[in-house]
């Protein structure tokens, strides 16, 4: 249904949500649990929630994606699923055979008090888990946070249950992967190989599920974080987060279980949260920045000068993600458009303190975080006062056809569209990317809408 019924005007809501820019905590740990090779996430619950969870991967990604589930019954909703998963990771070493299971938790198991710990230790005292495998574990219950706490807190989980310390640091430096693409993830381990940087990223999703067809199903692509690179982790001299929300838990459990400094810095999506990333993978390896990289940058910024008239005060609404959004809301500003509506699900003080200074010079632009920052508020704006582009996931489509506005889809989920996980958005190559994809919206919707007399050969 489309939503030509929103108004202008605005109602206080103190407890109604409409079209959340959000989904829940399991699908989070889900992904993130995909990026550590060999490894079988399981979510603890009905199955009805793991159905979904894997789905909202599967039709972004366009991959199967593989997870178990305790499959709560009756039974198991009152008296606990402590013997369904018990049974559950005896079946998934015997038939699946990962290397580790990945274990998280939803809103009936939370509700009614599971002990992960405690299950998880007895079931390794009863032989359950065979030698040399693992289960793994972190809390993610659906009525609190969003997707990207449910990613952080599996973050930190691998940290808890991997990274060790010895007397010996080495001269690596791990890179924490925020939400972001595999594609993305790729361009960022390209830039540090290209600097001869030695790092372990984690989780690394590239390989995973963007694994080639080769005629040969495997269950456990190539890819991902391997546990031996897990546990070094621990002996590296610094870490890099990549994204506050996504990653700052994991950085700070590093640093006090492993004495592992860090260094939090936006996704690096546009020019000046790419520079601040080379900038300081350069510092704390300890390595110049290559011309190659030089050169990226200046192909970056003469595309920007060559088409600063396209770009010239245009008008901007984005949802999505606050990692993603802080570092592209940041961007758009440095291409002299104006980010005038930014909402996203996930609260936090971080994201607020960020637009107040990113937004500083536009006085027109509004932003909201948290449960009640919701579409229905960005189309309420929309209608007050239009923009020239919407950038946020499939669901901003509706807005954008009854609004008619140009529409660019990034972030999680795109289901309607191919292609967004072949090509990042991250490095200066991604803002390339990104920068080529606002022209041709801009441009298609001129040609297609301006008068016959003032269509354009060359524009």
């Amino acid at each position: 249904m489309l939503l030509r019924h929103t108004t202008a005007k605005e109602i206080d809501r103190k407890a109604l949500t409409i079209n959340p820019a959000k989904t829940c905590q399991p699908v989070g740990a889900m992904y993130a649990a995909l990026g550590l090779h060999g490894c079988l996430p399981h979510s603890h619950g009905s199955q009805g929630c793991c159905s979904y969870h894997r789905s909202a991967l599967t039709r972004h990604f366009k991959e199967p994606i593989m997870a178990a589930t305790s499959s709560f019954s009756e039974g198991s909703s009152v008296f606990g699923g402590s013997s369904n998963l018990v049974a559950a990771i005896e079946t998934i070493f015997t038939v699946y055979e990962p290397d580790v299971i990945a274990v998280h938790t939803t809103c009936l198991s939370e509700t009614i008090g599971d002990d992960m710990t405690q299950i998880i230790s007895k079931a390794n005292e009863d032989g359950k888990i065979p030698d040399g495998k693992k289960v793994i574990y972190c809390n993610t219950p659906s009525y609190v946070g969003t997707h990207v706490t449910g990613y952080s807190n599996q973050l930190a989980a691998f940290v808890k249950f991997y990274s060790t310390a010895t007397p010996k640091k080495k001269n690596v430096v791990n890179l924490i992967a925020g939400w972001m693409e595999p594609s993305d993830m790729r361009e960022i381990k390209r830039i540090a190989a290209v600097m001869e940087a030695r790092t372990i990223m984690f989780p690394d999703m590239s390989g995973v599920l963007d694994a080639p067809l080769t005629g040969k199903y495997e269950m456990y692509p190539s890819g991902g974080t391997t546990q031996s690179d897990m546990i070094a982790t621990g002996d590296s001299k610094f870490s890099i987060g990549l994204g506050a929300y996504s990653t700052e838990d994991a950085c700070i459990k590093l640093e006090n279980k492993c004495k592992v400094k860090f260094d939090v810095l936006e996704i690096p999506i546009g020019l000046k949260a790419t520079d601040r990333f080379i900038t300081s993978l350069s510092r704390h390896a300890n390595l110049p920045v290559p011309d190659s990289l030089t050169e990226e940058r200046g192909r970056l910024i003469d595309l920007i000068a060559d088409n600063s008239k396209y770009f010239w005060g245009k008008r901007v609404a984005l949802f999505g993600d606050p990692d993603t959004l802080i570092p592209l809301t940041e961007f758009l500003v440095t291409l002299d458009m104006k980010p005038v509506y930014i909402v996203t699900g996930t609260p936090g003080k971080h994201f607020d303190e960020e637009m107040t200074n990113i937004l500083k010079d536009i006085p027109e632009a509004k932003f909201k975080s948290g449960e009640r920052a919701d579409m229905f508020q960005l189309h309420q704006w929309i209608k007050q006062e239009p923009v020239d582009l919407l950038i946020g996931n499939s669901y901003g489509k509706y807005i954008a056809r009854d609004e008619n506005i140009p529409f660019i889809r990034m972030g999680f989920p795109i289901v309607d569209r191919p292609g967004h996980n072949f090509f990042p958005h991250t490095g200066y190559i991604g803002a390339t990317n990104i920068a080529i994809n606002i022209l041709e919206k801009f441009l298609d919707y001129q040609d297609r809408t301006c008068s016959e007399e003032k269509v354009e050969f060359q524009m």
